[in-house]
């Protein structure tokens, strides 16, 4: 179901501000932007057509001929100076294909990195998929296709504001811009803080653009200013040797799944809310979603009541949130009458920004040694973390920001949190501490990202790629 955009939500942190709204420049990129539309809905439709998958598992050659689909099109631009790179995993294989391509900032201007990632999800059960994944398809105003919006999108949106950019601005245009495409975002960026660290001064900018995100709704966009944090890890329970009859032994102890259901059980409190001691949560959220949209946008079964309290917002974007993401048991198919030794599952914390991911994964660890049920043994294995994010919404950018969106959507734009989290911004502003981190992007809740049949809302699409070629005139024209 496609959002509506009838109702702008009240934002205290939404603005706009005069200067180029209304003027010729406005209209000007516009026209630029209509006239070469149906081109770049060309190449993102062939962007989509090449399953460009990362993960270990999946044949590289799809990615390596995506990575280089992106470098012809940033020759195509005008760019010059196109590299594909790639630093090894610690295991020596090559990590994903990464694209750059620059153009130096004329004396007193700053440089704009533009990021977005080329490599897709894999498709998960094609059957679920009303279209072939890897062949986009328009219908009802909205690109369907696997990487259509997450993040192909981002890539074409900002190549496309560039070219705008560059036509109406012409000889005027002195502002460095950088473009990094991310070859493996999907499957973890693992060489991401390797090949930052290799790649420092190429990479080096006063404001970075990450288009990899969500608008508020159809017809509303947003500026993303907080992201969730991440650690996650498995807890495995063990409360035998080995597996014994479950006649001439049941009743006396009980079996592992069990047991481990049972410590699961003590994550949460009878609202739902995580009841892990030392985690950072605040109902803090300055514009809420309607559960009608939440249930409806996250496919919520009529019945089920929401778990948590606060905000639907804030139990989204500045609270934490534990799920079991993984079970290991027999499979009922395969279930024979025997009590179970062991069982394991995989946990997924998001944390709330302000939260360091040590601590929580330390405060996860305390909570299930302390809450071992029957003193079965319990086995607490770390896996990856990342750190939230939350952006400086005075910093000169983001103010510039805020406005181009809202000039370009015709409505204000709104600071949204995202329950999901990217990592690797804690690189960034760890490598470049000066840096403004932007946090943009062409999704809707409606697109699906992830998921079978995902999608891109067309007219929204076409106004990203105008408020980005407004936000990159203003500052070409302004400064920072």
């Amino acid at each position: 179901m496609t959002s509506s955009p009838a109702a702008t939500p009240q934002n205290p942190n939404a603005r706009t501000s005069p200067g180029l709204a209304g003027n010729s420049l406005t209209e000007d990129l516009r026209t630029s932007i209509d006239q070469c539309f149906d081109q770049t809905l060309d190449h993102l439709k062939k962007l989509v057509a090449i399953p460009g998958i990362a993960w270990p598992s999946f044949d590289r050659g799809p990615l390596e001929h995506s990575a280089e689909a992106v470098a012809e099109l940033l020759r195509g631009a005008g760019l010059d100076n196109v590299q594909i790179l790639a630093c090894d995993k610690p295991d020596g294989t090559p990590g994903g294909p990464a694209v750059v391509a620059s153009r130096p900032a004329g004396d007193g201007k700053p440089t704009i990195l533009l990021y977005a990632h080329h490599d897709v999800q894999p498709t998960g059960d094609v059957s679920l998929w009303d279209t072939e994944p890897f062949a986009a398809v328009e219908k009802d105003g909205r690109l369907y296709g696997r990487g259509a919006a997450d993040d192909k999108a981002g890539i074409m949106a900002h190549l496309a504001a560039y070219a705008a950019v560059s036509e109406v601005v012409g000889s005027s245009l002195g502002l460095g811009v950088t473009f990094f495409f991310e070859g493996e975002e999907e499957a973890g960026s693992p060489t991401f803080r390797s090949f930052l660290e290799a790649n420092r001064d190429l990479l080096r900018a006063d404001v970075i653009i990450v288009a990899d995100s969500s608008n508020w709704k159809v017809g509303i966009p947003a500026l993303t200013t907080s992201l969730r944090g991440l650690v996650d890890g498995t807890i495995e329970v063990q409360v035998l040797e080995h597996a014994v009859h479950s006649g001439m032994y049941g009743g006396p102890v009980l079996d592992a799944p069990t047991l481990l259901s049972r410590l699961i059980a003590t994550l949460h409190d009878d609202e739902g809310n995580v009841a892990v001691k030392g985690l950072v949560a605040r109902d803090t959220a300055t514009v809420d979603l309607p559960e009608a949209d939440y249930r409806a946008d996250a496919s919520v079964l009529d019945g089920v009541r929401l778990a948590g309290t606060g905000s639907i917002a804030s139990r989204l974007w500045t609270k934490p949130a534990l799920s079991i993401i993984g079970f290991d048991a027999p499979s009922v198919d395969q279930a024979s009458n025997t009590l179970l030794p062991r069982a394991r599952a995989k946990f997924s914390l998001r944390l709330a920004p302000g939260q360091v991911p040590g601590e929580a994964m330390d405060a996860l660890r305390r909570h299930v040694e302390e809450n071992a049920p029957f003193g079965a043994k319990v086995t607490f294995t770390p896996g990856e973390s990342g750190d939230p994010f939350l952006t400086d919404t005075s910093s000169p950018a983001a103010s510039k920001a805020m406005w181009a969106l809202g000039e370009a959507w015709g409505v204000p734009a709104v600071e949204t949190g995202i329950g999901g989290s990217i990592p690797f911004i804690a690189d960034l502003t760890e490598l470049y501490p000066d840096v403004q981190i932007l946090v943009t992007g062409v999704e809707d809740p409606d697109s699906r990202a992830h998921s079978a049949n995902e999608s891109l809302h067309l007219g929204d699409f076409r106004k990203a790629i105008l408020a980005e070629a407004l936000l990159l005139a203003r500052i070409n024209e302004q400064g920072l």
